[in-house]
């Protein structure tokens, strides 16, 4: 097992990876910005070393600074949490020249499956469904405007190299395409570095649905549940919960099949979560797999009692999964829901209150009198709940909510706390379009709910 990692990453990741590492009884060693020195998780680490300016550019994302620090503090490891360089192959490869071991999936998976038209035509091969689309990148608007003739509107353009909701646009007949075409592939450069697009049919409201795996060398994949992530704003995720309403055992077992089948066709070690759409008729489609930890790992950690950061170290140090069975699905029970508190714009913590009790679990990195400052994800704290049934689960995230206090930023958490009372969130048949159809109403119930308030 290792003596030491180095953890390439900040915020609320780096405070995650931290725990476990104390717990597995390993040395943590943390990189982090001139904007970070005084962060909850350089107060945690072993040790902290700042190694550039606020900027990621000149920081989180200096690949030769951070192998450098790594090697210089006798550092065995470097697990990159997610976001930064969590999925970026180059830096994978250039751990394991340095001598160093990404805690996560090879170079070469990485590289594949990040390269989204390859990972459709891999997923193709496999039997595994994909959404109808164009056959490879779609060069220029007149490529693209052809392939959309012939898989017929609304699609999507997509980045090849995309993720997070970057360089996507959707396109609802031929004269919108020309522009989408030049707005997402200029995103997509300015996100990636790589301006490349291939176009999909557009499945209307589907529910977006992932299910996580966990792989070890040995070969062994085990499909460890799936969550319904389909509570989006502009294809960033609110809140994810499991297990997913009205998916039946049977449609179930053949995503998690399908997820199984995806990895190991990729060659793929360490936790990763494939992504599918689920159309109104049942059929669910692969989208994409990430090739890392996600944000929200606690709701599957939640259900079945596994730490997964802990997993990714022993698998990343050879050692097998802890439970037998060739392909195994990983048993849970009641029900999870996560919820992502934003914030809304910079400022300084004042007070702070994070909320308890039973079946309450909060992950975050701020703390009474940090500053939120304009150069990272607005991403503040995970507010993760169980019951033994939705609607308990449901009752004590509004409880949660309702007990949390961040006083002098702004956050969403009033927006969320209604969400909780939307009859179509209770009915459990939100799906991606949900936000669009349903934001509006909410918001509305805050201005009332204030307008009471003062009056």
């Amino acid at each position: 097992m290792f003596r030491r990692i180095l953890i390439a990453n900040r915020g609320e990741v780096a405070v995650r990876i931290i725990r476990t590492l104390r717990e597995m009884n390993i040395e943590s060693v943390l990189v982090c910005s001139e904007a970070d020195r005084d962060s909850l998780a350089a107060m945690m680490a072993t040790r902290a070393v700042c190694i550039g300016p606020d900027r990621a550019s000149e920081s989180y994302l200096k690949q030769e600074v951070i192998l450098e620090t790594a090697k210089r503090l006798g550092c065995e490891a470097i697990h990159p949490g997610y976001g930064f360089l969590s999925e970026n192959a180059d830096f994978a490869e250039n751990c394991r020249k340095c001598g160093l071991v990404f805690i996560g999936p090879d170079p070469e998976v990485i590289r594949l499956m990040g390269d989204k038209q390859a990972a459709r035509s891999l997923m193709e091969a496999s039997g595994v469904p994909v959404v109808p689309g164009s056959r490879g990148l779609v060069r220029d608007p007149e490529q693209a405007l052809r392939a959309a003739e012939d898989i017929g509107y609304p699609v999507l353009l997509k980045a090849s190299a995309g993720g997070g909701g970057k360089g996507i646009r959707a396109v609802t007949c031929r004269e919108e395409l020309p522009e989408a075409f030049r707005s997402a592939a200029a995103e997509a450069d300015a996100a990636f570095g790589d301006a490349s697009l291939y176009l999909e049919k557009q499945i209307l409201s589907p529910r977006h649905i992932e299910v996580q795996l966990l792989a070890d060398r040995s070969g062994t994949v085990a499909a460890l549940g799936e969550r319904d992530c389909s509570l989006q704003r502009n294809h960033q995720k609110l809140l994810e919960e499991s297990p997913a309403l009205f998916l039946s055992p049977e449609l179930k077992k053949q995503m998690e099949v399908a997820a199984v089948r995806a990895a190991k066709a990729a060659g793929y070690t360490s936790a990763g979560t494939v992504e599918f759409l689920l159309d109104r008729n049942g059929r669910f489609y692969f989208i994409e797999m990430n090739t890392r930890l996600q944000v929200e790992h606690p709701v599957t950690e939640a259900l079945t009692g596994l730490d997964l950061v802990r997993e990714q170290i022993r698998i990343a140090a050879g050692l097998p999964l802890q439970w037998g069975g060739e392909e195994e699905t990983r048993c849970s029970t009641g029900h999870a829901i996560e919820c992502r508190i934003n914030a809304l714009g910079p400022g300084r913590v004042e007070a702070l209150h994070f909320p308890g009790g039973p079946g309450v679990r909060v992950d975050s990195w701020i703390y009474a009198g940090c500053r939120i400052t304009p150069f990272y994800d607005a991403l503040l704290a995970k507010i993760i709940v169980t019951g033994k049934t939705r609607l308990e689960a449901v009752r004590r995230l509004r409880r949660a909510l309702e007990e949390l206090v961040v006083e002098e930023v702004q956050t969403d958490a009033a927006f969320l706390h209604l969400l909780t009372y939307h009859r179509e969130f209770l009915k459990g048949g939100a799906d991606t379009g949900f936000w669009e159809r349903n934001h509006e109403e909410i918001e509305r119930w805050m201005k009332e709910g204030a307008a009471e308030h003062e009056a």
